[in-house]
This record gives C-alpha cells, structure tokens and sequence, in this order.
C-alpha cells in the first residue's frame, strides 16, 4: 500500500516508516516539525534507502490538506501527528483541543473526499483516565487531563465517522510508554527542553546533560514503592502499526480498539537500574515529593492485541535501555540541526 504517515518524522513515527518501507509499502510524510528535525528524513533515507516525499505542513491547514489528497496516491494512513506533552496541556488546553482536534477532522474530510478508508490511530493509555491497572479495551473511557481528553474526543470522533460510513476502516491503537531506539544508534527519541519522561530523562543524566534523576515518590503501593508503568519497545510498537494496518483488510466492523503494551509495570528504580547496567555505572537521583495525577501503577492487557493482530511485545527493558543508550551516547544533544 502507499501509506502517509501524519507526525512521520517524530519519534514513533520514524521508527513505523522504516518498518512500513521494510514491509514493502510506499510511505510518503506529513509532519510540521513542531516536536521533530528536517534531518530525521535525512536518518530515514539512508537507513531504508528510499526517497521518502515529505509534505512540510500542519494537518489543520484544510486547503494544504485537500491538495495533499488530490495530488498524491494514498491508500491508507497512519495519523501520529499532535501534541503530546500532558502538562503542557493544562497550560494550554486551547491549543491542544484545537490542534489535535483540528487535524483529525481535516485529515478523515480529506480521506472522505478522496476515498481513503482505512486508517491507524495512535491513541494513548490516557483514555483509561485513573484506572490504568490492567487496562482491558471494554474498559469505559475518561481523562484527567486536556491531552487525554483530546485522544478520548478523537476516538469518540472516528467512532461516529464509522456509523455514517460503515465502508471506512479505523484502528485504534492506545499504548502506554514507549521507550528505546532503532539498533542502529540512528534513529531515537529527541524531546525538547525537559524530558516529561523517565527513560529520556534517565539517558540525559548518563549522557551528563542533566545532574540527577528525581524521582517523583518512594511510598507508592509497589514492591519498591515507586510508581510502575508499561514500558514497550519503540520497535514492537511499531511492529504493532504494521499489524493494525494488516488487520484493516480483513475487519468485519468498522473500528477495531487494542492495547499495545507488554502485560506488566516496570517501577521506576527497576529502570533506572537496568539503565544503570546499559551504562556500566551507577547514575545519580533523588526522591522528591510526588506528582498530582500520577497513578501508582499502569499497565496494559495486551490479550486481544496478541489474540487479534498476531502481535506481541518481545523487547525487554534491558533491550530498551541498551539501545537507548547506543542513541543517545552516539548523539548526545539528541538530532543535529543539520547533517554533515
């Protein structure tokens, strides 16, 4: 299939380009460049080999969109592009409604025009609100915060298109937290400013761009008392858009839901540690006061992704962090402005 990938040169998305062209699929990208670097298509190109067209727009644009659609062959997409960043959307609620609302209705409009019917959503645990223990996809939905409610409205959204256009095929993908990199050491997560994450924060501190790891409470209900979440390879959950994108084909009803994550929490000090192991020394961090809204433990039911998509998550939390730290020891400022 040709399969434009919305956000393709972010971190995820990056690393789904090079799985969809190793597969055999055209991929062309639409990204804004708001949270990634022109020269991730750089990194793209010479790790698949291919030339890769990239649309340099933002989804809401509707005019830029519909000419998009009207000029290229496109049989499917895969829609990463949005904002992220939770606590920035309590800052700026507007913004992110706006925005990640915004794409998704210009981007399913110009699908609609052009008779484009089938496309990967990247959702995002945050849909399970509070109750993220063991998360099943029949699990009623909510947020508790602006970003969660905007991947719950987008569901709700898609969900809707479907009954009045029961020939579209959506997929919905809610993952938890990934982490790691392309074994390459080429390709790898780059945030901007403070990480908001743990394993990114963790490799910055090894790479001696920040002091010290806080950690954010010791007295969780856990078997070293900090808060667990589902890690999952980079690479598997690319894996998993593959396997979504497949699916799409064969699906009887419009809107498929599944969990991509491993089954079970990592605890904070358990990846510090195994980071500790990839680096070969130990690495400096504090306990501070906890976060308000974090939960003490978040992991997926990846069940019905295993049993439906033929998919699992096979990459440890020592393969995570061994190939994050080939990244991020390789580019220690993260990507570079521009290439050599």
């Amino acid at each position: 299939m040709r399969v434009l990938v919305s956000g393709g040169a972010g971190y995820i998305g990056s690393h789904t380009v090079v799985q969809l062209i190793a597969a055999g699929h055209d991929v062309l990208i639409v990204d804004n460049f708001a949270n990634s670097k022109p020269t991730v298509v750089n990194r793209l190109e010479a790790l698949t080999g291919k030339h890769l067209p990239v649309h340099a727009f933002d989804l809401t644009d509707h005019d830029k969109t519909e000419h998009l659609f009207a000029s290229e062959d496109i049989d499917a997409v895969i829609h990463f592009a949005g904002l992220k960043a939770v606590g920035e959307s309590v800052e700026l609620p507007l913004e992110y409604y706006e925005n990640n609302l915004g794409s998704t209705f210009s981007l399913v409009r110009a699908m609609r025009r052009h008779g484009v019917d089938k496309l990967v959503f990247s959702s995002s645990a945050t849909v399970y609100g509070t109750n993220q223990e063991a998360a099943t996809e029949d699990r009623a939905t909510s947020a508790t915060n602006p970003y969660g409610w905007t991947k719950v409205m987008q569901e709700q959204i898609l969900r809707d298109v479907a009954v009045a256009h029961p020939s579209m095929r959506f997929a919905l993908l809610r993952y938890f937290n990934p982490v790691g990199a392309h074994v390459s050491g080429t390709m790898g997560e780059d945030p901007q400013g403070i990480p908001n994450n743990l394993v990114p924060y963790i490799s910055q501190v090894a790479v001696g761009r920040r002091e010290y790891l806080q950690v954010y409470g010791d007295d969780y209900p856990t078997a070293d008392g900090t808060g667990a979440r589902d890690y999952i390879h980079v690479e598997d959950l690319a894996a998993g858009h593959l396997a979504a994108l497949t699916k799409l084909g064969s699906m009887d009803e419009p809107v498929g839901v599944w969990n991509l994550g491993t089954g079970h929490g990592t605890t904070v000090l358990e990846m510090l540690h195994a980071f500790e192991r990839a680096v070969g020394r130990e690495l400096p961090y504090r306990v501070v006061e906890r976060r308000a809204g974090d939960v003490a433990v978040s992991y997926a039911d990846p069940a019905k992704a295993n049993a439906e998509l033929g998919w699992r998550a096979t990459r440890t939390i020592d393969d995570m962090c061994v190939d994050t730290w080939r990244w991020q020891s390789a580019n220690p400022t993260g990507y570079p402005d521009a290439d050599a």
